[in-house]
């Protein structure tokens, strides 16, 4: 019997039986009962409007302004203007009190463009501009119950947010205004102080595109399951082993089966050195239309003394040169790998190596970081090109924050386009 298929069947299984129970309680509140049982679901309906009575409320407001300069578009013509796009998501976040150890999350998001729009959303058609992937509109972010009745466990049920160790794999795409969630079952549990599992059954995945129809593939119809084995031994060795089995229904060609390990550490007091090596193997899964197999190899050496940081990586995403067959990762939050100019959210056909430098320091209430990409094939020889990404942050009065941002990237041997990216961020957060 075919294992996903079973571990499938499984996923479903539990949300039938966690959506019963959550019936059934309400059934016996409602249903007339003797005295002391009346007595019971009276006191047991006090409770449950006293969770939804004694819940929280968090409201967050994103102000964004990105611009856009970029030679070409996908079809080799130049755009006739740069894009300019000003935006403002505004958040309403409500989290009940605990009801028999569950509580509810509800999260709206509105994402509407204020004084400037000159920009490609992928819904408005203006393709005379480049794209800034900010689609305006309102949709439910989060709707999902958890439950923290278990020891040493946590199970959440419906719409929620899944990132998985560096999100490199699986992620929310927190950068851009639009949050990917997931409508999904998962549960997040502590074997041992050492030894944790998490597993999760996705139904679909929500992406960054915005709450209108009418664009295909917006979101992925999911038959996925993610699993995770973590150990950790001491801060210098924690491992991670993960499969990852992404059965995306109407988009087929980034189907696939991935399995790998990660394993980082660090060691010191107040000079600090951490490593990161990891490997993984992908082939295509169920209705994948192209067949491969393809590696991803990712090392990084990092040293952290007072204030200042430096690391150097070396990622590579595997391709045989054939437009299919390459290592894909498309619920990735991609904008924290391979460079701040997103030339890479799909892996080329010829795959992709990644030398990079990072230094980062904290100093005059901010953070600072500075990165330099060098980008060539995986598969012949090649260059794609170079980018230079800073990005500063400050944190000031409690609530507020601000970014500032550039990614500066040079295309070379005729892939893509020269283009520079600029950012201009204000967050408020209640």
């Amino acid at each position: 019997m075919n294992t996903h298929n079973r571990k499938s069947r499984l996923g479903r299984l539990a949300l039938v039986v966690m959506l019963g129970s959550l019936a059934s309680l309400q059934l016996a509140a409602a249903e007339p009962a003797e005295a002391g049982v009346t007595a019971s679901a009276e006191s047991t309906s006090t409770e449950l409007a006293n969770a939804f009575t004694n819940g929280s409320f968090n409201l967050n407001f994103r102000y964004r302004y990105e611009f856009v300069d970029q030679e070409l578009n996908g079809l080799g013509q130049p755009f006739q203007n740069d894009a300019n796009a000003s935006t403002l998501r505004t958040r309403l976040v409500y989290t009940s009190g605990s009801f028999m150890d569950t509580f509810l999350t509800l999260n709206m998001d509105n994402v509407t463009a204020i004084v400037a729009d000159d920009y490609n959303s992928t819904r408005n058609g203006k393709t005379q501009y480049p794209v800034v992937a900010d689609p305006k509109g309102t949709d439910l972010n989060l709707a999902s119950l958890t439950y923290k009745g278990l020891e040493d466990g946590t199970v959440v049920l419906g719409r929620q947010r899944i990132i998985r160790e560096n999100a490199r794999f699986i992620g929310n795409v927190v950068w851009r205004q639009n949050e990917q969630t997931y409508d999904a079952a998962s549960i997040d549990y502590a074997v041992t102080d050492k030894f944790q599992v998490f597993y999760a059954y996705v139904n679909k995945v929500k992406r960054v595109f915005g709450p209108e129809d009418g664009t295909p593939a917006a979101d992925f119809d999911s038959n996925s399951s993610l699993l995770d084995l973590t150990y950790t031994l001491s801060p210098a060795l924690r491992l991670v082993g993960y499969g990852y089995w992404l059965d995306l229904k109407n988009s087929a060609v980034f189907s696939s089966q991935t399995v790998g390990a990660r394993l980082t550490g660090s060691v010191g007091d107040k000079t600090t050195f951490s490593y990161v090596a990891e490997y993984a193997r992908q082939e295509d899964y169920k209705n994948n239309p192209n067949s491969y197999k393809e590696n991803y190899y990712h090392l990084v050496a990092g040293v952290d003394w007072d204030r200042f940081g430096a690391k150097g990586g070396y990622e590579v995403l595997g391709g045989s040169g054939v437009l299919g067959e390459s290592f894909q990762t498309p619920l990735a939050t991609l904008y924290k790998f391979n460079g701040l100019a997103d030339q890479f959210l799909v892996t080329p056909a010829g795959g992709l190596e990644d030398a990079y430098i990072e230094a980062s320091a904290k100093g005059w209430g901010g953070k600072y970081r500075v990165v330099y990409h060098d980008f060539s094939r995986e598969t012949g020889s090649g260059d794609y090109g170079s980018e230079w990404d800073f990005i500063a942050t400050w944190s000031f009065l409690e609530h507020y924050s601000v970014l500032a941002g550039f990614g500066l990237f040079d295309s070379r041997d005729g892939y893509s386009s020269d283009t520079d990216k600029v950012w201009l961020m204000f967050t408020a957060d209640f």
